[in-house]
């Protein structure tokens, strides 16, 4: 029996009994899409529940705001992170409008999840080699998933733009994307407890 608790701005929040899946089964009503929350403050306590998956939409961000704890309440912050809209049609958004993208250093971008989780998915576009690494609490390396080349919008790559990339293991404290001084784009991230 599910019964939904809330939607707004915050997000579409259901109670529903967990169950065991894999990351890239479909949303349902156990999951819970997350917006930037600016005050905490201002959750109303009834939309404070634990889901199982958390997928967050990156669409009331501004452009070029500094993204690092407007997702903490919903489990995760953020390192040298930036929100953008891309003008550059070899960097589409996998949905809606709105991307994460490395700021200010080039080619590197860290998530850090304060309990641990065991999956993530990101859709991610780059325009160079792009590794997606998961670590521990004691910063040792779990698992890692890469795209082996670029795979912008309208090359010949044989990988297509928003490739999707899961990393499952036990205990991931914190994740890392990194292009090696190259230009990529995060959307549609996605964690699951």
């Amino acid at each position: 029996m599910n019964e939904q608790i809330g939607g707004n701005r915050y997000g579409i929040v259901s109670l529903a009994a967990p169950k065991q899946r894999r990351m890239d089964e479909p949303m349902n009503v156990a999951d819970f899409v997350a917006f930037p929350c600016r005050n905490q403050a201002t959750i109303p306590s009834h939309l404070l529940v634990s889901p199982t998956r958390v997928q967050l939409s990156f669409e009331e961000l501004k452009c070029f705001e500094v993204v690092d704890r407007q997702f903490q309440p919903w489990g995760v912050t953020f390192r040298n992170c930036i929100a953008i809209r891309p003008s550059n049609p070899a960097f589409p958004p996998h949905s809606g409008t709105t991307v994460l993208m490395a700021a200010p250093k080039n080619g590197w971008l860290e998530a850090t999840f304060p309990h641990w989780v065991r999956s993530v998915k990101a859709f991610v576009t780059s325009s160079q080699r792009l590794v997606l690494s998961a670590y521990n609490s004691d910063n040792q390396q779990l698992a890692t998933v890469e795209i082996s080349e670029p795979n912008l919008a309208g090359t010949d790559s044989p990988i297509p733009p928003n490739k999707q990339l899961l990393l499952e293991a036990p205990n991931i404290y914190r994740i890392t994307f990194c292009a090696f001084d190259g230009q990529f784009t995060v959307d549609d991230l996605s964690f699951e407890f």
